[in-house]
């Protein structure tokens, strides 16, 4: 038997497989999806371009975009059979997110995706691009239905970023918000192997379906340390209120040993590249809201040198992805799925690549507990 090796916790900096889909490279402040910066995509290309870019491996030509167009638009529309008893799963209560997981499960079954391990790569890419086409009208329907609202049927015509919006507000989004959603959702789509994309390639490993390892990375996601920040970095700005509350109320919380919500990262030790690009974006769109977030990240960036030397800690993509999608008009109990909505394109990708690996991916634990064999009591 090999002689187990012990890592850092969280698996921190260890390099557990190879890939083609992408990097962070946070001491640069520079990430990408394959050869291509993933800023320069959000400024240049739509989301769906870079749904093929990772999906297929390369950006589309103007024809090849429309073929690919032609290809998902009608993959939006859910089954029936899932149709039927989303009433039920938003009456549950919880959120979106959590009903997705329920929704996207049976419209597996309701698919009859196979295990990736009997697959072909042409069914796997197919049931990636109905998993991804159908994550944004099942989150929409989701949220319209715990509003008492109807849920709005997708517009093939319209591009991923305008049907959401249309999806989830009922309203066709003007230019600027269409464009300003684009980018966000193309600098969402992947960050390199976070704990979802590591656990949707992990269930990918057993052989499991797409929409398994899918819904398993969902679940990953929802947690406060992952996906679940947008809207709790902007309640902070709700928090603070006026310009002239901000020092106290910052060295407040840095005093009491809290965090601030939107600010710092795991990986990053210069600026978040997605902050900058999201930055630029709210002040094309402007207004208060957005004079006021960068007059708090300015302060609140000082403060934390002041108060926490030795680190420098910037802004993060959850502080201004929340400024930009209130602009937007995405209500805050969809930021979140909002994320999600891009980054099913990066698990699914994931997916694909590491079920062409074939082996099972199955660590070890060191037992550290009362030793055995105890006797068993009576």
């Amino acid at each position: 038997m090999a002689t187990p090796l012990t890592v850092p916790a969280g698996l921190r900096d260890v390099v557990v497989t190879d890939t083609v889909l992408g990097d962070v490279r946070g001491d640069e402040g520079f990430f990408h999806y394959r050869q291509y910066s993933a800023v320069e995509l959000a400024r240049t290309r739509g989301f769906a371009d870079v749904a093929r870019l990772m999906l297929d491996g390369a950006l589309p030509t103007p024809a090849e975009a429309a073929a690919f167009a032609a290809e998902t638009a009608p993959l939006r529309v859910v089954p029936a059979a899932v149709q039927e008893v989303l009433p039920g799963i938003a009456a549950v209560g919880g959120t979106p997110l959590t009903g997705l997981r329920t929704a996207l499960s049976l419209a597996g079954a309701a698919l009859d995706l196979p295990p990736l391990w009997d697959a072909e790569p042409a069914t796997r890419r197919a049931n990636a691009l109905a998993v991804c086409a159908l994550t944004p009208t099942l989150l929409a329907a989701l949220h319209r239905l715990r509003r008492g609202l109807e849920p709005v049927e997708p517009r093939p015509e319209l591009s991923p970023a305008a049907d959401w919006l249309h999806m989830v507000t009922g309203r066709e989004a003007p230019p600027e918000h269409v464009r300003a959603l684009e980018r966000y959702l193309v600098a969402t789509v992947d960050h390199g192997f976070n704990a979802s994309t590591f656990t949707a390639r992990v269930v990918a490993s057993t052989g499991a379906d797409l929409a398994a390892a899918v819904v398993a990375a969902i679940g990953a996601f929802s947690g406060p340390l992952h996906g679940g920040a947008p809207d709790r970095a902007l309640a902070s700005l709700d928090a603070i209120g006026s310009p002239d509350r901000i020092d106290a109320w910052v060295r407040a919380r840095l005093e009491a040993g809290d965090r601030i919500m939107g600010f710092g990262h795991a990986v990053y030790r210069v600026e978040d590249p997605r902050a900058v690009l999201l930055r630029e974006t709210a002040r094309e769109l402007g207004g208060d809201l957005v004079d006021f977030a960068c007059a708090v990240e300015d302060r609140v960036v000082a403060l934390l040198a002041e108060l926490r030397p030795g680190r420098a800690l910037y802004a993060n993509v959850e502080f201004y992805a929340g400024v930009v999608m209130e602009l937007c008009g995405i209500p805050r109990d969809m930021f979140t799925p909002t994320f999600a909505v891009s980054r099913v394109v990066g698990w699914a990708a994931n997916v694909l690549e590491q079920a062409r690996e074939r082996r099972i991916i199955r660590p070890a634990a060191r037992y550290v507990g009362p030793p055995p064999p105890a006797p068993v009591p009576a």
